[in-house]
């Protein structure tokens, strides 16, 4: 079908230049609301009626009409009618609709993914600066990063997945006091217990295995504790890489890699701040006040002018960030996307308005933001708030142990990212079709056992003669195999892995459907042949929506 949907696009821009020569009216197909309607839309026939000072319905009229004498109309469409003010509903041939089985067979995992290309793409997401275990928020973001990163992916995009922390701030400084006191013998709620600090078991662990000598090794990092109580630089060392190899335990057992770790620190040492600051002060987008150097954000859109350098000479924590930003375009990184909390968001203004005044050639907009808001744990109808190891909030370890790394991921990234979400940890461990992700991959595991049962070669079914595949169930099945390529793309150009959640609940939906209407394993050997490729198809482009969304698809639940 998704040739034969290319073939019609081609046939409906060629009956627009017929009646409509020169016309900006763009060929494009929309999917009726309702099934009755026919299989696809086209709206074309109101803008050319306005342009052209017609009605709407004479227009398609002449549409249909040039239409029916193009190739592609004739050889895939059973019919066009005209409906409401102006619409033309295509009624696909089935022959069009079954073609699709064949083109996901043949195209397997490649299915829904466009040819590489040169574009690179950076996204950055999770971030956390190493004082703690990762939260739910972090879990979130990781879902949602690794997500989009994949989108990106099946659209050709080169992509890196990045990760950006600070290792020598004031949070360091807290988490290194923190240690340092356990290590002296005190612990929360003491007298001399240190005020910021970290409370968590995770603090005494670190402790312990400093005095131990221990090494610890992440990432991008490893260091070897002196064991030295008063020696505050290798316990600040220690604990950084200590909470990094956390943080990638957390992050593996989640199924998320990073190809590059970024240190804030890195910035200052080699002189990329200062030499930011110097190009905004030169670019004459500067003032100075009460000892204060400012950067003029209005210019750009922000509600007030903003802080870079306060009167005791320290940057403000946005200056760094401009910096890096104009690093990444530097390291050829035309889209740059960063997944971050909602306590970002006025962030984004002053960012933006820095990497303007430097003058580096970036495009406005750049980069791009998600930004995703909180996540409420509940168990047992009641709202989960702390973790003992993490002292104050609940993990993403928390949430893998209590459920699963598929549902986890599933579940946070079947809402949009700017809408507050309720995690239920009993229904992401019930086994029934409330929970979206057993609902899915219970689809995917179905159809693993009918092939199972019928113990042939799949490859087999790629030259199936299709045309016994007339029910309404197939139908509506084939044709919710023919928009997965389409979705992809909408949902990488919206930042939308949500989109591919609901989608693969709807194609889940009319496999059962599907199995219910129709026995696929019957004595007739031609009918069943065809029922197991369509079937065999669906759990095709299953498995790569699950794939999308780093979820696994079971072949036996």
């Amino acid at each position: 079908m998704i040739q034969a949907k290319q073939d019609l696009l081609a046939a409906l821009a060629a009956a627009i230049a017929e009646v409509a020569p020169g016309a900006a009216v763009v060929a494009a197909f929309e999917s009726p609301k309702q099934a009755a309607h026919g299989d696809l839309a086209c709206t074309a026939a109101m803008p050319l009626a306005k342009s052209q000072k017609k009605n709407p319905r004479e227009v398609a009229a002449a549409l249909v009409e040039a239409l029916k004498r193009q190739p592609a109309v004739e050889r895939w469409v059973d019919a066009l009618e005209i409906a409401g003010p102006g619409f033309i509903n295509f009624r696909l041939a089935p022959a069009a609709k079954q073609a699709v089985v064949s083109e996901v067979l043949g195209a397997a995992e490649r299915f829904g993914r466009q040819a590489a290309k040169a574009d690179k793409a950076l996204i950055e997401f999770v971030s956390a600066n190493p004082t703690g275990p990762l939260h739910v928020g972090h879990a979130r973001q990781a879902a949602l990063g690794d997500a989009i990163c994949n989108l990106f992916e099946t659209q050709g995009w080169n992509v890196q997945r990045e990760f950006y922390y600070n290792d020598a701030g004031v949070q360091i400084a807290t988490l290194a006091n923190s240690v340092q006191a356990r290590l002296r013998g005190f612990k929360p709620g003491d007298e001399k217990w240190p005020e910021p600090a970290y409370n968590g078991d995770y603090i005494a662990d670190i402790a312990q295995d400093f005095l131990a000598g221990k090494t610890v090794k992440a990432d991008d990092r490893e260091f070897t504790a002196s064991g030295d109580v008063e020696d505050r630089d290798s316990i600040r060392q220690f604990a950084v890489a200590y909470l990094r190899h956390e943080q990638d335990l957390d992050l593996q057992a989640f199924g998320v890699r990073f190809d590059h770790y970024f240190l804030e620190s890195s910035l200052y040492s080699s002189g990329r701040v200062e030499g930011t600051v110097a190009r905004i002060i030169a670019a004459g987008k500067t003032f100075e006040e009460g000892g204060a150097l400012w950067l003029r954000t209005t210019e750009d859109g922000d509600d007030k002018d903003r802080v870079m350098r306060k009167s005791d000479g320290t940057y403000t924590y946005f200056v760094p960030d401009v910096a890096y930003h104009v690093a990444k375009f530097e390291r050829g990184f035309t889209k740059a996307i960063n997944i971050q909390g909602g306590d970002h968001h006025g962030t984004i203004a002053r960012v933006r308005a820095g990497i303007q005044a430097a003058g580096a050639g970036l495009p406005r907009g750049y980069p791009d933001y998600m930004l995703q808001k909180m996540v409420t744990v509940m168990k047992g109808g009641e709202e989960v708030k702390i973790s003992n190891r993490a002292g104050s909030y609940v993990t993403l370890r928390d949430l893998i142990d209590w459920t699963s790394k598929d549902a986890v991921r599933f579940f946070l990234l079947s809402r949009k990212p700017d809408t507050e979400y309720t995690f239920d940890i009993d229904l992401a461990r019930s086994q029934n079709n409330d929970n979206p992700v057993y609902y899915v991959q219970y689809a995917h595991a179905r159809i693993c056992k009918m092939l199972r049962d019928w113990g042939g070669d799949v490859a087999s079914l790629q030259g199936a003669d299709l045309s016994p595949l007339l029910a309404p169930q197939a139908q509506t099945l084939m044709l919710q195999l023919a928009k997965y390529p389409e979705m992809l793309s909408s949902a990488t150009d919206g930042f939308a892995p949500h989109d591919v959640t609901f989608y693969l609940r709807e194609l889940a939906a009319n496999l059962h459907s599907y199995y219910d209407a129709e026995r696929v394993l019957v004595d007739d050997e031609q009918l069943k042949t065809a029922r197991l490729a369509l079937v065999a198809a669906c759990a095709q482009v299953l498995h790569n929506g699950l794939a999308v969304l780093g979820v696994g698809a079971p072949d036996k639940m």
